[in-house]
C-alpha cells in the first residue's frame, strides 16, 4: 500500500535554523584551475580547523565526459548552472598541509606549482613555491626565498621557469629578529617611513619594502630578480608566447599612489632582465595585462585620462599593439565595468579585473558583475559589442581555460550555497555551466531564506535594485489571518565601497538575521557598480546626496510592506555602509536601532589616516588644511549631535582602511549625548575585512553581538 503524500512529507528530517556557529562548518572553494587537457580542475578548499585556524588545501575534481563532448541535458537558458551529469570521480583532497594555495598547472599538465607555508624540519613557515606531480605523491619545495611575501605566479610557456613577485621582509621585522629581541630584552623597533605608501589593510606595515618580479628556475629552484621599477611594487605581468620576455605594467612616479594614470608598459627580457619602456600610451590606469596568443598585442583593463579615479568610472578592456603602441578600446560601446564585483561574506572581495584570451586569439573573455549577478562575457578582438555568455541568478567566478579553449574553470555561488566548483563548455554564443562539487552539502539541513527582488523608485525616477529575505518560517505566518497580520522586525543592510554591489550569492550574515526572525532588506543605491557608469558616478565627491535619497526610498518601501513592524526597523552597514548608517541616524529617527561597522564618520580626519591617501581636489573637492568645508559637510559626525538612535559600534583596531578613530569619534558623541551605545573593538591582529576573513571565533562573536543588539532594540 502506497504511503500517503502527507505521511511521506512528515517523515523528512526537520531542517534547523542557521546559526553564527555554522561558519565553522562552511567550506570555501575557490581559485579553480583546469588542466591543459581539460580533464581535471584543481582548486583551493578552505575550512576552519580544530584550533580556530583557517586551513587551505588543494583538491581536484574530474570534469564530466559530457562536458568535453555534447552538453548535458537540462535548461536551454545560456549559462545557467546545472548539477553534474556523467562526471568522473568526485572531488578529492590533493594536499593535506592546511597551508597550500594558488595552484597552477605546468603547460604540459604534468606538474602543479603552488604556494605553501608548510613548515620545514626546523618549523620555518616562510611562503615558498612547491611542486607536485599531477598524479599525486609527495610535494617538493622548489624555492628558498627569505622571509617575505609571494604574489601571483605564472609558468613560462615552455615550463622551464616561473615568474612570481616577492617582497622581502625588512631585517628588523623578521621572526628571527623578534626572537633575538625577546632574548636580549630589546624594544620593538620604530617604523621609519620614507614613502606615502608604507602599509595596506590586510597586508600590514612594510615600510619601504616592495614586491620585485623574480624568475624561478624549475629545474633547481634558483631565482633572480628581473624587474623592480614599480614604485608601489604592484607590477602586473604576462609572458610573451615565445617565453623570451614578459610584458609588465609599472608606475615609476614618486607619488604613484596619487597618480595611477602614469602607469606604463615595459618589456622585460627574461634572459638578461633588461627592461624597455614600450611606446607611451595616453594617460590612464592599466591593469591585468594579457599578451595575445600571436604575441602581437596586449589586452589590458583600464581607463583613459589623467583624472584621479576611485572606482566611479567604468574600467574598460583595451588592446595595444606591442610594436607601435596603437591602441583601441574594445568595450567602449557598452556600459559595463570590468571592476564590478559582488560583495559577500563568503570570500574576501577582490575588485581586480579578470580577463583571458581565447587560445585562437579571436576574442577575450571577461568576468564582471551586472545587476547583482556575475557573469562571463566575451568581446571580439576586432571590436564590437560585449556578449554575455552566461545568465541566471548566480555569481560566477572565472578561472582559466583548457589548452583548446573549449572548457573553462569556474566558481558558482547561489543564494543557498557559497562558491562551488564548476566547468563551463565554451561555445560561440553561450557557456554551458555544469556544477562539479557540493562541498557544503550539509547545508541541506538548514532552513534558508530565498531573496526576493524588487525595483524601488527613488528621486528623479531612479530605480533601485532591492531584495528582501523573510524568516524562512514566516512565509505563511506573516500573511493575513482574520484581518490581522503578524508584524516582523526588519533590518536594512547597506554595502561598502561605495562602488561595490550586493548580489544574489550566498550571504551568511543575512541568513543568520533572517533565521533569528528579521526581515532583511538590502539594495544597490546610486554609487553602486553594476548599473552603468552614470549610476555609479552619481555620488562622486558628494556622499549623502542621491545615495541618501535611494536609502530613504528603500526605507519607505520597507514601511509599506504589510509584514514589517515600522516601529521595529534597524539599519546597519560596514565601511561606506557604516558611513551611511551614521548619516541616517544623524538625519532621521525612523530606526529603532543601528549598527555601524568599520565606519567612516569624519571625512576630514579620514583623509589623513587611511592606507589609501586621497589627494586634495581629487575625488572630493577641497583639502584637509585650508579648504575642509566640503569634507566636513559630508561628514556624518557633523550631524550626529541630533542622533537619538541606540547604536552598536563595531571596529577593528588593526583596520588600516578606516582607522579605529573614526569609530571612537562616534562613540564619544553618543556618550556625551547620552545615546545608548555599545563599542566593540576587535584586536589589532584583525583588519578592515574582519567580517569576511577574520579569525572564526571573532567573526562568530561579532554575529552574536549583532543578534544581541537587535534582540534588545528590535524584538522587544
Amino acid at each position: 500500500m502506497a504511503t500517503p503524500k502527507k505521511a511521506r512529507k512528515s517523515a523528512r528530517p526537520a531542517r534547523r535554523k542557521v546559526t553564527p556557529e555554522d561558519l565553522t562548518r562552511t567550506r570555501l572553494a575557490g581559485d579553480p584551475q583546469i588542466s591543459p587537457d581539460g580533464r581535471r580542475i584543481v582548486f583551493v578548499l578552505g575550512h576552519v580547523g580544530d584550533k580556530n585556524d583557517k586551513l587551505t588545501d588543494l583538491w581536484v575534481v574530474d570534469t564530466p565526459t559530457s562536458a568535453r563532448g555534447r552538453p548535458t541535458s537540462g535548461s536551454r537558458s545560456a549559462g545557467r548552472s546545472r548539477k553534474t551529469s556523467g562526471a568522473g570521480a568526485g572531488p578529492r583532497r590533493f594536499t593535506t598541509s592546511g597551508k597550500d594555495s594558488q595552484p597552477r598547472w605546468s603547460p604540459d599538465g604534468r606538474q602543479i606549482a603552488f604556494v605553501s607555508r608548510r613548515p620545514d624540519a626546523g618549523g620555518d613557515e616562510r611562503p615558498q613555491l612547491w611542486l607536485i606531480d599531477a598524479e599525486g605523491g609527495e610535494a617538493r619545495r622548489l624555492t628558498d626565498f627569505p622571509e617575505g611575501s609571494l604574489g601571483t605566479l605564472q609558468w613560462s610557456p615552455d615550463g622551464t621557469r616561473i615568474a612570481v613577485p616577492f617582497r622581502e621582509t625588512a631585517p628588523e621585522w623578521t621572526a628571527a629578529a623578534r626572537k633575538q629581541r625577546e632574548a636580549d630584552g630589546g624594544s620593538t623597533p620604530p617604523r621609519v617611513i620614507d614613502s606615502m605608501f608604507y602599509r595596506y589593510d590586510g597586508d600590514g606595515y612594510f615600510q619601504q619594502q616592495r614586491h620585485v618580479l623574480h624568475l624561478v628556475d624549475v629545474a633547481d629552484g634558483s631565482h633572480r630578480p628581473v624587474f623592480s621599477k614599480d614604485t608601489l611594487g604592484h607590477a602586473e605581468f604576462s609572458w610573451t608566447p615565445d617565453g623570451k620576455a614578459l610584458v609588465v605594467t609599472a608606475n615609476t612616479d614618486r607619488k604613484a599612489l596619487s597618480v595611477p594614470w602614469k602607469t606604463r608598459f615595459w618589456r622585460v627580457d627574461a634572459g638578461t632582465g633588461k627592461a624597455t619602456a614600450l611606446p607611451k600610451l595616453p594617460a590612464g590606469t592599466k591593469e591585468a595585462p594579457a599578451v595575445s596568443p600571436d604575441g602581437r598585442s596586449v589586452a589590458y583593463a583600464g581607463s583613459e585620462g589623467s583624472e584621479r579615479v576611485w572606482g566611479e568610472n567604468n574600467t574598460h578592456l583595451w588592446l595595444m599593439d606591442l610594436k607601435t603602441g596603437r591602441h583601441k578600446g574594445l568595450t567602449l560601446q557598452d556600459d559595463y565595468c570590468l571592476a564590478a564585483k559582488c560583495i559577500s561574506d563568503s570570500a574576501e572581495v577582490n575588485f581586480a579585473p579578470t580577463l583571458a584570451w581565447a587560445p585562437d586569439g579571436r576574442r577575450v573573455y571577461l568576468n564582471f558583475g551586472w545587476h547583482g549577478e556575475m557573469h562571463v562575457a566575451a568581446v571580439d578582438r576586432k571590436g564590437g559589442r560585449v556578449k554575455l555568455l552566461t545568465s541566471g541568478e548566480q555569481v560566477l567566478g572565472m578561472g582559466n581555460l583548457s589548452a583548446d579553449g573549449k572548457l573553462m574553470a569556474l566558481t558558482v555561488s547561489t543564494w543557498d550555497r557559497p562558491p562551488e566548483i564548476a566547468v563551463g563548455r565554451v561555445g560561440r554564443d553561450r557557456i554551458d555551466v555544469v556544477k562539479l562539487t557540493d562541498v557544503n552539502a550539509w547545508m541541506s539541513e538548514l532552513q534558508l531564506s530565498k531573496p526576493r527582488a524588487a525595483w524601488v523608485t527613488s528621486t528623479g525616477g531612479t530605480k533601485v535594485h532591492t531584495w528582501v529575505m523573510r524568516p524562512p518560517s514566516a512565509g505563511r505566518a506573516a500573511a493575513p489571518r482574520g484581518g490581522r497580520t503578524r508584524k516582523l522586525p526588519a533590518v536594512l543592510e547597506i554595502h561598502g565601497g561605495p562602488h561595490g554591489q550586493y548580489g544574489v550569492g550566498y550571504f551568511h550574515e543575512f541568513q543568520v538575521l533572517a533565521a533569528a526572525g528579521h526581515a532583511v532588506f538590502y539594495s544597490n543605491p546610486r554609487g553602486s557598480k553594476g548599473y552603468g557608469e552614470a549610476f555609479c558616478a552619481a555620488i562622486r565627491g558628494d556622499w549623502g546626496s542621491v545615495d541618501w535619497d535611494d536609502i530613504q526610498a528603500v526605507r519607505d518601501h520597507m514601511q509599506r510592506q504589510g509584514f514589517v513592524d515600522v516601529g521595529r526597523m534597524g539599519i546597519m552597514g560596514g565601511s561606506y555602509g557604516g558611513y551611511m548608517t551614521n548619516w541616517a541616524i544623524g538625519h532621521c529617527d525612523d530606526f529603532a536601532g543601528a549598527i555601524t561597522d568599520r565606519c567612516v564618520s569624519n571625512m576630514v580626519s579620514m583623509m589623513g589616516n587611511s592606507d589609501i591617501m586621497e589627494p586634495p581636489d581629487g575625488y572630493w573637492r577641497g583639502n584637509t588644511t585650508d579648504r575642509p568645508e566640503t569634507l566636513w559637510e559630508q561628514s556624518p559626525l557633523r550631524y550626529l549631535g541630533r542622533c537619538t538612535t541606540p547604536t552598536l559600534i563595531i571596529h577593528s583596531e588593526g583596520d588600516l582602511r578606516c582607522n579605529v578613530e573614526q569609530a571612537e569619534q562616534v562613540h564619544a558623541v553618543l556618550c556625551h549625548n547620552d545615546v545608548p551605545n555599545r563599542f566593540v573593538r576587535y584586536p589589532a591582529s584583525t583588519s578592515h575585512g574582519m567580517s569576511r576573513a577574520g579569525p572564526p571565533d571573532l567573526r562568530i562573536h561579532r554575529l552574536h553581538q549583532i543578534l544581541d543588539w537587535w534582540k534588545r532594540w528590535l524584538r522587544r
